[in-house]
């Protein structure tokens, strides 16, 4: 199943929650079928407009465990694009640094990244790549900080841009979608057996609570629900470590979100 198969599949019924998301300070964000559509179309638009995105393309995301991080791997997928994870170096070793200096003697990767989605900007200020900055407080329009320049804030340009996708090539079924940091990489025809293993996705329109300590782990359980025509319930990782000290609290949650066992 490529992005474009799951976009058909949540939007047969536009108004059922998809993605919802409880995060650090209480907020509350929940996107159903038509919306996160619309901001998977938007984002897809600025990434082709901006930055050519097509297959060959890397995006690196340096994004936490958030909703948005599920916007931008979903439209870079749909893109045809690689999505690059983010190193636990600094950003002049993923993506090489413009500061003057050759590049003889200097550690690179041999595919460095062409764009990086960020939520903090400053850190990949100076590198090669084009910066996209990412705000994350709720439904922020904006990035509230200083951003290198040449940055792109995406909390007011992805807005800019139509809801439906205007164009895109066509997706290489044997192109790499991710490329996992440590030498392996999953092409676009094996997302959704990347992220369901050797079982099928869950079906019956399942909704799953999901605890993400990485954004690798948000991303593989999002698609694995979604590919099975349900839903997630995300808790950021500081909710996740208040509820397991209220178990009370983390039952409410449950029963109000109608969760699947």
């Amino acid at each position: 199943m490529h992005v474009a198969d799951l976009q058909s599949l949540i939007t047969r019924e536009p108004g059922r929650p998809r993605v919802t998301w409880y995060g650090d300070d209480g907020e509350r964000v929940e996107l159903s079928g038509a919306v996160l559509h619309n901001w998977i179309n938007k984002t897809v638009n600025l990434l082709v407009e901006e930055f050519d995105a097509a297959p060959g393309v890397r995006v690196l995301l340096d994004l936490p465990p958030h909703w948005r991080s599920i916007v931008w791997a979903l439209a870079t997928w749909r893109t045809g694009a690689t999505l690059v994870l983010a190193p636990q170096t600094g950003g002049s070793d993923a993506v090489g640094q413009d500061d003057g200096v050759p590049d003889a003697g200097r550690a690179r990767p041999d595919r460095p990244v062409d764009v990086v989605v960020t939520s903090h900007p400053s850190a990949w200020d100076g590198t090669d790549a084009q910066l996209v900055a990412v705000p994350l407080p709720a439904l922020a329009r904006r990035y509230d900080g200083d951003l290198p320049h040449g940055a792109i804030d995406a909390g007011s340009a992805v807005m800019t841009y139509g809801d439906q996708i205007g164009w895109v090539e066509e997706i290489d079924p044997d192109a790499v979608a991710i490329d996992h940091g440590d030498g392996t990489t999953t092409p676009h025809d094996a997302l959704s057996r990347w992220a369901t293993g050797s079982r099928p996705p869950h079906e019956g329109g399942r909704r799953g609570l999901l605890e993400p300590t990485s954004t690798i782990d948000l991303l593989r359980g999002t698609l694995d629900l979604l590919a099975g025509d349900g839903s997630v319930v995300v808790l950021s990782p500081t909710t996740s470590a208040r509820l397991a000290l209220d178990p009370a609290a983390r039952d409410r949650l449950r029963q109000s979100e109608r969760l699947s066992d």
